[in-house]
């Protein structure tokens, strides 16, 4: 069955007839009528309602329409698919750490999906170690994490920010000595899966400071929405693109051994779709670039 007679049959379906179909598609009207016949007997039905002088696509005619335009496209796209192209219809799995999913994941993906209305985004929230796990495996196209330990040859790794780890208190909390206020305030921890968590841990060890444990989270967001209600403080990354919380929390300078994480997208360097993971790249970019030209020195 040729993918010519399925672009014939939308042809007749959208001008309404066969003389208009001809012009459309660059054959006779005898040549359409040939088609549309040769398509029933492959497909075994009925599309048209021939009792009138003018063929008319009936009932199952209709219904087999949006199915010959979603194959039609499937056969257009077929080399954009493979090659990323961000004009495709498709889906772009996109793995994120918690702290980027409610500032710069939103504006980022905004942009993209303007610019390519018909593109399907999922977003999977995870740890960078289980996202690193899934772009090798190939369940997740692209993943918005900090820099893994090692990148073998079939990864690609482009880092775009380097976040300094600060101390996040609560607008309510005095003074400025970060180590003053870790041993008097309670402390929250972050996962110690997690990269921040063990950049924060080796800090506080290398400085011998003993801190008042009050509770752990896995989770970025939770860890300042806790700090927010002044359940405690806590090491972490001054967020590139803060959500409207985490801006409003007091951050202080652990001075020149301040650790920092850097953030990337990592990607399979076999993956389909590296076209729109650069333009996912610019728009992640653009975001951050933003931010800093709108934030008070």
């Amino acid at each position: 069955m040729s993918i010519s007679l399925f672009k014939t049959i939308i042809a007749v379906a959208e001008t309404g007839s066969f003389s208009a179909a001809a012009e459309e598609v660059c054959l006779t009207h005898a040549a359409v009528g040939q088609q549309m016949k040769r398509l029933e007997s492959s497909l075994g039905v009925a599309l048209f309602d021939r009792s009138e002088k003018t063929p008319k696509l009936n009932q199952l005619g209709k219904a087999f329409i949006p199915k010959a335009k979603a194959v039609v496209y499937a056969y257009d796209s077929i080399l954009d698919d493979l090659t990323g192209d961000p004009q495709m219809i498709g889906e772009l799995v996109l793995g994120a750490v918690p702290s980027t999913i409610r500032g710069l994941i939103p504006r980022a993906t905004k942009g993209l999906t303007e610019s390519y209305p018909d593109l399907h985004i999922r977003v999977v929230p995870d740890l960078s170690f289980n996202l690193l796990e899934q772009v090798e495996l190939g369940t997740v196209d692209v993943a918005v994490m900090s820099e893994p330990l090692r990148v073998h040859a079939k990864l690609n790794w482009i880092p775009f920010y380097e976040e300094e780890l600060v101390l996040l208190t609560s607008p309510t909390v005095e003074g400025t000595d970060p180590r003053r206020i870790l041993a008097t305030l309670p402390y929250i921890r972050h996962t110690r899966h997690a990269v921040v968590g063990i950049l924060a841990e080796e800090w506080l060890a290398k400085h011998k400071i003993k801190v008042r444990d009050a509770m752990e989270t896995v989770s970025l967001e939770n860890l300042t929405s806790m700090i927010a209600h002044d359940l405690g403080v806590s090491v972490a990354p001054n967020i590139c693109v803060p959500d409207p919380i985490f801006r409003e929390l007091k951050k202080l300078s652990l001075g020149p051994t301040a650790p920092s994480r850097v953030l990337g997208i990592l990607t399979r360097a076999d993956c389909s779709k590296l076209r729109l993971v650069q333009r996912l790249y610019e728009q992640i970019k653009q975001t951050v670039n933003e931010h800093a030209a709108s934030s008070p020195i």
